[in-house]
């Protein structure tokens, strides 16, 4: 769930990417699958937000799946735990089977489970996907507004640790 800011401060160095998805990983999640897992989500993170596009991101979860065949998740219908890899399954089925970013919140969400971790996950790939502007407006209007005020100013601050891109 906290890879979103490591996916933009290391957009475009691949070798800090590695390394700090392990870094802030591993304070709570030391496992090969865990890793492996939020590897995959920064690729897909990366790949999103530089205008590669979905298929480049399905190429990055479809190199998962051949290294871990256990997070196949097609098809995919199932409660999701706190099992990275049922968590993993759940948010891969809901964001490669929708097309809008609420489509793929409401159709992860609700499967249930571990709705909040799987819901952050999917938000994560779809925000990178679709863009803020598909955000549903009064999905925003609900929003904490010192905390949308704080990622507002650490969003270009993130990618300005990558130098590769423009915010």
């Amino acid at each position: 769930m906290r890879v979103a800011p490591v996916a933009l401060a290391t957009l475009g160095r691949p070798d800090a990417a590695v390394e700090w998805t392990l870094g802030q990983r591993r304070i709570t999640h030391h496992h090969p699958l865990s890793d492996a897992a939020s590897l995959t989500l920064v690729r897909m993170v990366q790949a999103l937000i530089s205008g590669q596009g979905v298929r480049s991101a399905r190429s990055v979860a479809e190199t998962l799946i051949a290294a871990q065949p256990a997070f196949a998740f097609a098809p995919r219908r199932g409660l999701s735990t706190a099992f990275i890899v049922d968590t993993m399954r759940t948010v891969l089925h809901g964001f490669f089977g929708a097309t809008s970013f609420s489509d793929c919140l409401v159709e992860t969400v609700n499967q249930g489970g571990d709705a909040d971790t799987t819901g952050a996950l999917a938000g994560m790939l779809a925000g990178a996907a679709y863009g803020p502007a598909a955000i549903p407006r009064e999905w925003l209007a609900r929003l904490d507004k010192p905390v949308v005020a704080e990622i507002r100013r650490q969003v270009p601050q993130l990618l300005a640790l990558a130098p590769a891109t423009s915010p």
